[in-house]
């Protein structure tokens, strides 16, 4: 998600600078993004010029403390609220800017939790961007209680006009608006295939071909990837305590086998 959403502001002329924890990590990173944008070029959706320009656009580090001047940075590391909070923490320390605005890309841990890890909680927003991130066009945007509103109209203008995408706003509630709907959809089809009432391709065609869905239930929990989709709905049921919000066994053991989805080589199905 990190590589998609700097690539989506780097194509839109944004100045963008990408921050891992190590070298390797972020070489894979970088490969990453050359490889997306040139796809994208091979395609025709943009020109060389332009793939050569936007790499021009993209800086890497290892360290936060670069991101001293940036007027807006976006957190998108894993769903893991301790991990999400302490970089919070060191990004109010580092980034000077009195205006700068944190976002994070969380699907589902509460803004507020991070806003207040802070000093400027006036200006934690959530930013959240679906994957692809060049491809998917929404992004929902998740004020906390705490959140400003002129922090919420610049987040809106930046995502809106600069990045051009469509926005929706959502309450700071586990899940906001498309997780809310989409995780117990996913969970319902893992307890299914689960409990044997169908296979995996049946389920996944019955939603394509009988319901004209672009992807089935399962391969689409695959591209998320198996962790993610545990890991909010781990959340959801946290919050609400909703048993559809409970994540299947099968589920959990397919976590903890590193059966991941299409970033892991494998998960309900196979990937080369």
């Amino acid at each position: 998600m990190g590589a998609g959403i700097a690539e989506v502001c780097a194509r839109s002329g944004l100045e963008v600078m990408v921050a891992e924890t190590t070298g390797e990590a972020l070489e894979l990173g970088r490969t990453r993004l050359v490889n997306s944008l040139g796809k994208a070029a091979d395609r025709g959706k943009i020109s060389r010029q332009e793939c050569d320009e936007t790499l021009e656009r993209l800086s890497f580090t290892t360290d936060l403390g670069d991101f001293a001047d940036r007027d807006l940075v976006i957190e998108a590391v894993i769903e893991n609220e301790q991990v999400k909070t302490e970089i919070f923490q060191v990004l109010d320390q580092v980034v000077t800017r009195s205006d700068a605005i944190l976002a994070s890309n969380t699907s589902s841990i509460p803004l507020v939790k991070l806003a207040v890890a802070t000093s400027r909680p006036d200006q934690v927003i959530g930013i959240h961007f679906f994957n692809p991130a060049p491809v998917q066009q929404l992004v929902e945007l998740i004020p906390a209680l705490t959140t400003g509103e002129e922090t919420v109209k610049r987040a809106e203008s930046v995502v809106g006009q600069v990045l051009g995408k469509h926005t929706i706003r959502a309450q700071d509630r586990s899940g906001f608006v498309v997780n809310a709907l989409l995780i117990p959809y996913l969970l319902s089809a893992i307890r299914m295939f689960e409990s044997g009432i169908a296979s995996r391709e049946d389920i996944d065609n019955g939603m394509e071909m009988g319901c004209a869905h672009p992807m089935g239930p399962l391969k689409l929990t695959d591209l998320i990837g198996l962790d993610t989709v545990a890991s909010v709905a781990d959340s959801m049921y946290a919050e609400f305590k909703e048993p559809l919000y409970a994540a299947p066994p099968l589920l959990q053991r397919m976590v903890d086998a590193g059966r991941l989805g299409r970033k892991a080589g494998a998960g309900f199905y196979a990937y080369s």
